[in-house]
């Protein structure tokens, strides 16, 4: 049965033009084709990764972290209690204040004792900004060295200027070693943030990301498997071109160097909308959806491929929305780049509970606290 299904996947004329097949990318004569076995590479290079990214993160970003200033938050744990770990878990986060004075029947708390347990027990979930550090300069690196090599790899061939070179002569295209070692890496690399996706920090957007590494695991699988190499090279170039930025913002945004976050988001704000509105659906779907029809007749791969891409775009629009939003705001009022896709929850509470039993002090020192901070004697000039 397994054998049967084998067959039905790998048929011919569901992945080839009319008249073209596996055969046509068997290696003869010197030249070197793409095969679906070398897809396997992929796992152990996600694991090297998932390796090479706990040793970064200890010696190379933590440091770093340290240097600007950055520190790991002390979370104050909630004190077990089965009743509101229940509500928690089950119902909700954030009760309303019916649902606190209901929660203080049952397990005999105050008020002020079941949202400060609700509090501290949301504390305990959110990531600290040396998490997030740490998970930024990864990306950054990974990004701004996946660029650089993608560009040495494609700099001298004439499908990134010229796209309709990209099906030239397919799908008898001979496969070079940077092609292959571009394609590994980039492979492995997404394989390895779907792995650690439970583990890294979550936004808004977790599905969308999701349905993004899926989608680009895909992309690259496919067209590895039926050697449309060339285009995958081009988008994984044009990807990669803007997201070294956008990390790069995250983390001098962790670090509190809000002007140089501001103005290197709007940058990256440029080249995204330049390269994923602009190049990517004008130039490089354009190419994979009008010009092949001109070569042969469209097939299942011809579909399949140009699918994947259009959930690819649908992304970019949902994300250039956030972005252009968070642009607007910063250009107009003058106000701080905050990351839309992150949840309230995100927001670092901790020093509230720290500061407490400061406050209560403070209260009897200078008198009543509005809204969390002591109400201080304003009755003084300026000058003093």
């Amino acid at each position: 049965m397994i054998l049967g299904l084998s067959d039905w996947f790998w048929q011919e004329r569901l992945w080839f033009p009319k008249g073209l097949g596996w055969a046509d990318l068997e290696d003869r004569d010197g030249r070197v084709y793409a095969k679906a076995g070398d897809l396997w590479v992929a796992l152990p290079i996600a694991l090297a990764f998932l390796i090479i990214r706990q040793i970064f993160e200890r010696t190379v970003a933590t440091p770093l972290a340290s240097l600007l200033g950055i520190k790991d938050t002390v979370r104050l744990k909630a004190p077990h209690n089965p009743t509101l770990e229940s509500y928690f878990c089950n119902i909700t986060k954030t009760p309303t204040q019916t649902s606190v004075a209901s929660l203080c029947k049952k397990t005999g708390l105050s008020e002020r004792q079941v949202q400060r347990w609700f509090r501290r027990r949301r504390n305990q979930d959110r990531p600290s900004l040396l998490k997030k550090f740490r998970e930024a300069s990864w990306r950054f690196t990974f990004y701004l060295l996946a660029f650089i090599a993608g560009l040495a790899a494609l700099i001298d061939k004439p499908w990134l200027y010229d796209l309709q070179e990209m099906w030239q002569g397919f799908p008898v295209l001979t496969l070079l070693p940077s092609q292959y070692w571009y394609y590994m890496i980039e492979l492995g690399f997404y394989c390895s943030l779907l792995f650690s996706v439970a583990s890294d920090v979550k936004r808004k957007d977790f599905k969308e990301q999701i349905v993004h590494h899926l989608a680009t695991i895909l992309l690259i699988s496919f067209s590895w498997c039926v050697n449309y190499i060339r285009a995958g090279t081009l988008i994984m170039l044009l990807h990669d071109s803007a997201d070294y930025f956008l990390e790069s913002a995250k983390m001098f945004n962790y670090a509190g160097w809000r002007n140089a976050c501001n103005y290197i988001f709007i940058v990256f704000a440029a080249i995204f909308i330049i390269t994923r509105l602009v190049i990517f659906p004008f130039r490089i779907i354009y190419c994979t959806w009008v010009y092949p029809v001109t070569i042969y007749e469209p097939f299942f791969g011809y579909y399949f491929f140009n699918g994947l891409l259009m959930v690819l775009q649908c992304l970019h629009i949902f994300w250039a929305i956030l972005i252009i939003r968070i642009a607007v705001r910063f250009l107009t009022n003058n106000e701080k780049v905050d990351d839309e896709r992150s949840d309230k929850d995100e927001t670092d509470e901790s020093g509230e509970e720290e500061d407490e039993e400061g406050v209560k002090k403070d209260t009897k020192k200078n008198g009543p606290v509005q809204n969390g901070h002591t109400v201080h004697n304003n009755n003084h000039s300026k000058t003093e």
